[in-house]
Formats: structure tokens, sequence, C-alpha cells
């Protein structure tokens, strides 16, 4: 029997053998189950990360892991040189939930932002009639969708593009939360689709105006641009609803998901669109080796049966409100803001403080949260979260707030 490490040679082993492209908080975890992480030495935690919303469900969600290894014995894969019993009646299980006419499926986020992409451009040339090579897509300031030199291209944080153009052409980026901005640049006849997060997450939590996504809606109507709504992080219950644009009522022409598609389980992400969209791709033009495999359907399956069935959009929606109420109680000499939505907060510590000390702090007390942009601290615990649990965690972020006073 192997030795069991400790967090510390977990730590070396990693830091000796591994690139360096992430700078982890100090712990090492081995086990996870609902909303808790446990590390080597058995010390129990709250996750408030929930691995960027992925583990909506929580950890290692009975439901998902019996769907994982039911399927496991049977067929994990086939590419798609043939047809399995699992694909179809995923994609109508997914298009039929949400509302859209077919799926496209792959297997990460930033998949499905390429897959969005990509299905714009077509869409351009094909159905907008853009000469060749001149379709243009518009972005957000702030946005995140993935690391790859798609995602990097469009992205306005030096940590994500510095050191790695040439970008991508036709890319363009406008102010986020800005339906001016926004117009004037629909106005392109060269435009193919504007994506944008309902909710800014890796950006800090950034919440928009209310009647932004409504206007978004009406501008890219108005001037014959699809709209890509990147829903990996802020959908599937993250904000309190099934999608976040839910929260105004409108429907976006092309939808990404990922992350809690497969509770954190498989890697699976999704597109949705209707037939005027989605089949404007032919065989051949786009595909991935797993995407759509029948472990991943299955899982995705499960894991959106336990959403729906265990209520978790409407847990978000009230656990946030709760977790927001206790926020914005905490001293203000150390948390000037909080903004969030569902279960997806954010609070901004003042610049006197470090938000990675606070979050060593956290950890200290029982709770695990990361910083982003060195001033802003993500709160997302598992959507399986009771009112009991989360009364403990406001207390440990009172508790731990209070101590830099």
């Amino acid at each position: 029997m192997a030795k069991k490490l400790s967090s510390n040679e977990v730590f070396a082993r990693e830091d000796q053998f591994g690139a360096h492209n992430y700078h982890p908080l100090p712990v090492a975890l081995c086990k996870g189950e609902g909303v808790y992480l446990y590390d080597m030495e058995g010390k129990k935690y709250f996750d408030f990360l929930s691995a960027y919303s992925a583990v909506n469900q929580g950890h290692c969600h009975p439901k998902i892991v019996d769907a994982l290894c039911k399927q496991a014995r049977e067929l994990t894969l086939t590419s798609r040189a043939f047809y399995s019993d699992k694909l179809g009646e995923y994609e109508e299980y997914l298009a039929k939930l949400l509302g859209y006419y077919r799926v496209l499926p792959m297997n990460t986020g930033v998949e499905a932002g390429e897959t969005a992409c990509k299905l714009a451009r077509k869409w351009g040339y094909q159905v907008k009639m853009i000469p060749d090579n001149k379709a243009k897509i518009i972005f957000a300031e702030g946005n995140f969708w993935g690391r790859t030199l798609a995602a990097v291209s469009s992205s306005t944080d030096p940590s994500s593009f510095g050191g790695f153009g040439p970008f991508m052409p036709g890319f363009e980026v406008i102010p986020y939360n800005n339906l001016e901005a926004l117009e004037n640049a629909l106005q392109d006849e060269n435009v193919c689709a504007f994506m944008v997060e309902p909710i800014q997450g890796e950006a800090g939590v950034v919440v928009p105006s209310e009647g932004y996504l409504r206007g978004v809606r009406d501008l890219c109507t108005k001037y014959n641009v699809l709209w890509i709504a990147d829903e990996v992080q802020t959908g599937l219950g993250r904000c309190g609803k099934m999608l976040a644009c839910d929260h105004e009522n409108v429907r976006p022409d092309i939808v990404c998901l990922g992350k809690a598609l497969s509770g954190g389980v498989y890697p699976v992400s999704a597109v949705l669109a209707n037939d005027d969209i989605m089949l404007c791709i032919k065989p051949g033009e786009h595909g991935s080796t797993y995407g759509g495999n029948p472990l991943a359907c299955a899982v995705a399956m499960a894991a959106m049966e336990v959403l729906i069935d265990e209520k978790l959009c409407e847990n978000a929606e009230k656990m946030g409100v709760k977790l927001r109420e206790a926020l914005e109680k905490l001293p203000k000499s150390v948390v000037k803001t909080v903004r969030g939505k569902g279960l997806l907060n954010a609070i901004v510590i003042e610049s006197k403080f470090d938000a990675w000390n606070v979050c060593l702090k956290l950890k200290e007390n029982g709770l695990l949260a990361k910083p982003t942009h060195g001033d802003i601290i993500r709160f997302a615990p598992p959507l399986v979260i009771t009112e009991a649990e989360l009364d403990q965690c406001i207390k440990i972020i009172e508790e731990t707030i209070n101590s830099f006073c």
C-alpha cells in the first residue's frame, strides 16, 4: 500500500514535476462530499469556489457518480465516426429542457466558446452574406472564456494575453454593460456576433445594470447579429435560474454551457442553437474525438436531473439573498463592495488589505475561497448548501473579516 503523503509532500511533488501555470492556495485536497472538501491531514473545509461553478451539484453527488460507473461498465467512447445510444437521448433531453432545437456536444467550456465563434462565422458567411474572411465578433472588456489562443485574443487581461501573440483577427472589444457602445459596434455590417457573459465571473462577479441583457437582445435583433451567451459559469442554477439570462426573460441565439453540465465529474460542454444557425456547419467541419461520448452523455443527463429534482436553482436564489445580506453587514473598513446574483457572489477588499491573505485566513478557519485580480474574493458554494451550513459559513466569514479590523 502506498504511503499517504502529507500536504507539504503534495505541494513539493507538484512543484517539482508540474508546469507552474497555477498558483494554488496552500491546501492539498483528497476527498470531497457535498459542500465539503478534506485535506491530506483530514481537516474539513467548506468549499466556496465549487471548482469555478463546476460542482454546483456538490462534490461526488451519488446519482451522478452512479451514472458514471454504470455507463463506464457498458461503453465509454465510440468517437463520432459511429452512432451511440446515448448521444441522441442526451441531445433531445438538453434541447427540450432549454428550449433550443439542437445541441453540439464538446468537452470543455473553452471548446464551447470556440464552437460558438465558428458557428457564428459560418452563419455570417452563409446567411448574412458577409464577404469571405471579413466576419467580426464583438466581445466585452473583462471577458474570460478560457486560455486558448482564440480566447486570449479577446481578452483585456495582460496575464491572459501577454506574450502569446499574434492574435486572432476579426475580434473587437467594447466596454461591458454599455449598450451605446454595443450599438455603435453592431452598425458594422461585417459583425456576425456579440459574445458576452450575463455576469462576468473571472472579472470579479461584475453584474450588469438591470435591462442590459434585454438591450443586448434587442440590438442584436435590430442589426441581424447573433447573440452568444457565455453561460459556462453563470448557467445551470448558479445565479438562481437555469440560465442567468432567464432573469431578464431573454433568449440568446447561441448558448455556451460547461462546468456544472457534468456536476464536476467529467469534462462536458455544449452549444445550443436552432436550425438556421446550427445546420450551417456540415459534416467534417467541426468536431472532437471525445465530444458527445456515451460516458459524458450519461453523466450530463444525471447532473441535469439533480439540478431539477433537488430544486437547486431555487435554493441558489434563496441562499444567495441570505448570503449577500450577511456580506453587506461586514465592516466597510475591510469590505468595500458586495455584488452577485444567486450563489455567484464576490466581495471587494479595501486596498490596504491583501485578498490572498484574507483567503489564507479563511482557509485556517475552515472555508476555501480564491482571490481574483488582487482585491476580489468570490464566494460560490455548491448549490446543495443548506441554510444551517450557510449559517456556519457566514460565521466563519464574519470572524475572518473582523480579524482584519
